[in-house]
This record gives C-alpha cells, sequence and structure tokens, in this order.
C-alpha cells in the first residue's frame, strides 16, 4: 500500500511538474517569434526574476559611462542591446533604453504603449475594472475622463495663475521660517520640505493646510516614505507574477502595508472634508470639484465620478505630489552644499532680479537663466523616478526593429535618457552648463524627460516646476547653505528604490 502511495505521489508531482513546464513554455512562445527583442534566458517558473536588481532596477538595466560593473545584473543593455526583453515568473516585459527607443515607444507610438499594466496587488488599495483613478490601467474614455477633468480642475484651482502662486509663496515663507528657527545650526530638512510639499497638495485637494507638527501630517508623512519604497521590491513583483498568492491571507496581509495605512488615513481626511460640503455652493477644492460631478452623474452606472475613483485619485495626488517634489527639493539643497559655487551663482542671480524686499514670483523665471538651469540639472542628476511607471502596450507595436506584442509590459528607463552619454557633456556629473548655450541663455532640451512623456506625463509637472522654482528662490534668497563644520561631505549617491532619495544629510542654513 505503502508502495501504491509512493507511486501515486510521484505521478501527481510528475504530472504538476509537466504542467507548470507546458505553462511556462506558453508564456515562452512570443520568445521565439520573428523580431521579439532579446533578453537574458529565464528560469522555468521565476523567468527572470532573479537576474534583475529590483533595489536598482535602472542600473541593473542600464550601464552608463564610468559606472563600474560588478555583476551580470548591471549588464543587460550591454550584453542585449537597447530594447531587450524579460520575463517576470509568467509576465512578458521589454524594457527600453536611451533617447532613441524611449521617445519611439512613449511619444511616436503614444497611442499603442499607454496602457499600463494590470497589477493584482493594486486590488488591495481598491484599484479594480471600474475604478482606475487618474493613472488607472486603460487608455481609454473612463481615463480620458478622469483625466481630463484632474488637468482642467487643477486649472481652474490655480495651476499656473496667481491663486495657487500665492498659496505656494505664503508656504515658502513657512518653510523659510522653520529654517531659521534652527538658527544655522545642523539639521536634517527632509521632513520640513516634505510637510510644505505635503500644505500645497492639502490646500488643492482639501483647502487646508497643517502646522508642521500636527500629529496628522506626521503621519501622512511616515506612511508615503514608507509607500514609495514598496513599489519595485522582489516580493511586490513576484505575488504580481504569481497572483494566486494573494489568496493566501497571511501573504496578502505582507503586501502594500504602508500604501494601504496611508490610504486610510486619506479617507479619514476626506470624511472630515465631506462634512462641510454642500452641492449648490461653489468649490472649495479639486475634491469639492469631484463630488459635484458625483452628484450631476447620479443614476448614470457608466460615469467614473464614483466614491472609489474619488478616493483613488486623492491617494494618487498625494503620493506623487508629496513624493517628487520633496524628494527634488532635498536633492537640490544638497546639490548646493555640494557645489557652493553653484549656489553663490544662484543667489546672484536672485539679488540681481528679485533682491530682498519682495517674493519670487514666477514670472521672474524667464529673467533667471541661471537658477532655472540649475533647477534642471537638479531634476535629472537626481533622477528620482528611473524606471518611470509600467506601461502596456494595446497593440502590436514597432519600437527600433523590434516587434512588441499586444498585451506586454512595457518599462521605459527614464535613468538611460536622463543619464545618455550620447546626449548629456557630463552624464554622471552635476552640471548645469547642460542647460546653458553659450550666451549663458537657458537652453530646453529633447532629452530632459524626468516627469515621462508622451499622453501619460505626469499631470501634476506644471504645479511641481511652480513649487520647485518658487520654494528653491525662496530659501536662496534668505539661506546660505553648507555642510555642517565637523562633519564628512555628504555622498551625491542616492538611496534605490521606485523613487530615488538622496542618503541622509544634515546642512547649516545661516540667514544672509
Amino acid at each position: 500500500m505503502g508502495l501504491l502511495t509512493g507511486d501515486a505521489l510521484f505521478s501527481v508531482a510528475l504530472a504538476v511538474a509537466v504542467f507548470l513546464l507546458l505553462v511556462d513554455l506558453m508564456h515562452r512562445w512570443q520568445r521565439w517569434a520573428a523580431r521579439y527583442p532579446p533578453g537574458p534566458v529565464p528560469v522555468p517558473g521565476l523567468g527572470n526574476l532573479l537576474q534583475v536588481d529590483f533595489e536598482d532596477m535602472a542600473y541593473s538595466c542600464y550601464k552608463v559611462g564610468e559606472l563600474v560593473v560588478e555583476s551580470s545584473k548591471d549588464q543587460l543593455q550591454q550584453r542585449f542591446g537597447d530594447v531587450f526583453s524579460l520575463q517576470f515568473a509568467w509576465t512578458p516585459v521589454v524594457v527600453v533604453n536611451g533617447v532613441k527607443a524611449v521617445r519611439e515607444a512613449l511619444v511616436n507610438h503614444g497611442e499603442d504603449t499607454s496602457d499600463r499594466p494590470t497589477l493584482p496587488s493594486s486590488t488591495l488599495l481598491g484599484f479594480g475594472p471600474k475604478s482606475q483613478g487618474v493613472f488607472g490601467a486603460y487608455y481609454g474614455p473612463a481615463w480620458r475622463e478622469q483625466r481630463r477633468f484632474s488637468v482642467s480642475t487643477l486649472r481652474n484651482f490655480g495651476v499656473g495663475k496667481k491663486s495657487l502662486e500665492q498659496w505656494v509663496t505664503e508656504e515658502a515663507a513657512c518653510l523659510c521660517a522653520a529654517f531659521a528657527n534652527h538658527a544655522g545650526q545642523p539639521f536634517c530638512p527632509k521632513a520640513l520640505l516634505n510637510k510644505a510639499v505635503c500644505n500645497v497638495i492639502s490646500s488643492l485637494i482639501y483647502a487646508r493646510r497643517f502646522d508642521y507638527d500636527d500629529p496628522m501630517v506626521l503621519r501622512l508623512l511616515e506612511f508615503l516614505e514608507d509607500s514609495l519604497r514598496e513599489d519595485f521590491s522582489l516580493k511586490i513583483q513576484v505575488v504580481n507574477s504569481m497572483p494566486l498568492l494573494l489568496r493566501i491571507p497571511w501573504v496578502a496581509a505582507k503586501v502594500l502595508p504602508a500604501q494601504r495605512s496611508f490610504m486610510a488615513l486619506n479617507n479619514e481626511l476626506l470624511a472630515e472634508h465631506n462634512t462641510g460640503w454642500a452641492p449648490d455652493q461653489p468649490p472649495r477644492d479639486l475634491t469639492d470639484a469631484f463630488l459635484t460631478e458625483m452628484h450631476k452623474a447620479q443614476g448614470n452606472s457608466e460615469s467614473t465620478f464614483n466614491d472609489q475613483n474619488l478616493r483613488l485619485l486623492l491617494f494618487e495626488l498625494f503620493v506623487a505630489g508629496m513624493g517628487t517634489s520633496a524628494v527634488t527639493l532635498s536633492w537640490a539643497l544638497l546639490l548646493m552644499i555640494l557645489h557652493p559655487d553653484v549656489q553663490r551663482r544662484v543667489q546672484q542671480e536672485i539679488d540681481e532680479v528679485i533682491g530682498q524686499g519682495r517674493r519670487p514670483e514666477m514670472e521672474d523665471q524667464a529673467r533667471m537663466p541661471f537658477t532655472n538651469a540649475v533647477i534642471h540639472e537638479v531634476q535629472r542628476f537626481a533622477d528620482i523616478v528611473p524606471m518611470g511607471v509600467p506601461h502596456m502596450t494595446s497593440r502590436d507595436t514597432e519600437v527600433q526593429g523590434f516587434l512588441i506584442p499586444k498585451g506586454t509590459t512595457l518599462l521605459a528607463n527614464l535613468s538611460s535618457v536622463l543619464k545618455d552619454e550620447t546626449v548629456w557633456e557630463k552624464p554622471l556629473h552635476f552640471h548645469p552648463g547642460h542647460f546653458l548655450d553659450a550666451e549663458g541663455r537657458f537652453v530646453k532640451r529633447e532629452a530632459f524627460m524626468p516627469f515621462s512623456a508622451g499622453p501619460r506625463i505626469c499631470l501634476g509637472e506644471p504645479l511641481a516646476r511652480m513649487v520647485l522654482f518658487l520654494f528653491f528662490t525662496s530659501l536662496l534668497q534668505h539661506f546660505s547653505f553648507s555642510v555642517p563644520e565637523g562633519q564628512p561631505r555628504p555622498s551625491d549617491r542616492g538611496v534605490p528604490a521606485f523613487v530615488v532619495t538622496p542618503s541622509p544629510y544634515q546642512l547649516c542654513a545661516v540667514l544672509r
């Protein structure tokens, strides 16, 4: 009887192994199709999950200049070219590197590459077929309706207008006062920058700001910081490639805990905010405008204006707005203390154009080419979202002569564009001259893509540009920044993650 049981177990194990092998082969079929991008040989079942460094995926896919190659993980682009394929378990992925390939994929073929892959882990946050938010998976009518609403509402509430500019300059004044409280002593600016940017986003979506010691903003920022580390972890890639794992309660409980906590806290703010909304009153903020659209759409089952989409939109705006602008400002101050000559030139331009008697205005930007170049170079050098947000092809698409089948996840390596050595004179160095011509005039560069490109370009770009310029010029108008005496020179290498932050550092802010 035991022998029969052993034979039966062996037969079952063999059948399962053969089944998994057949499934694996079925998902690899396109690798043998004509003109499919080359790539490393995947391991059955796991694909290339163990061949990619998810903690530093951009450099795992692309190598530039003097970057030292430590292992084969750093040589994918060198081995297979600017367009290559990977397999994440049974999910086909194509990575595009360099200016030409990324522009061709995202801009020239933008209509074919603007879907998002459906990520099983996102269902834990409430994303689904009818609840996609503005970063939703499908590039279709529902997405266009939400995108159109978000862009027009942000514009109506001040993006590009004096009203929002006044909010931002008022917040910049509060930030400067908080810096001054440190009386020139060493401190880490990260928390204050996060709080200031949080208040700009909160003003837009909740018509309120927080005191810098408010427990609510402290909780928001704690969850946000943890959230930004979750998106590109190996754990997330595994569960998205093998969604059956999410049916195991203890596994699901360990997936995206910070993002779920952040969304729960955001729901508290929404519930508090909605007590003051009335459909017959002018909207106070973006949330009121969305609630008004929901009121108009009552009874229309096809409308995307529903409670779940509102929650997702607010979650996305907070994460995208706070996570990127505050991190970029933290990079900006780090680079100023590492390059005091650049800092002095920015301050000289501020003194000549703005002086000390008034606050900076967006109109000043056109007369401040060096400051504008420095801000752009901070964004290029910091390269804070190196892999962007994943795309997916909605039909068979050709990029650089390779055929990418419909339904393939597409990763545009923005780091490879911002550090492309065929475009930038000093791709791995902080060099504001990248954005200046021989006469010192500001020059736009086609390869400047920190906000991505094409139809899915970041909708918050105008707001981010305003926050970066007004906060940066306000801070340098009032303070000179330096490395604290006796402390080692901070590193300009970031901490790899979905959003790359500077290594922890302190500075001294001395009133000018």
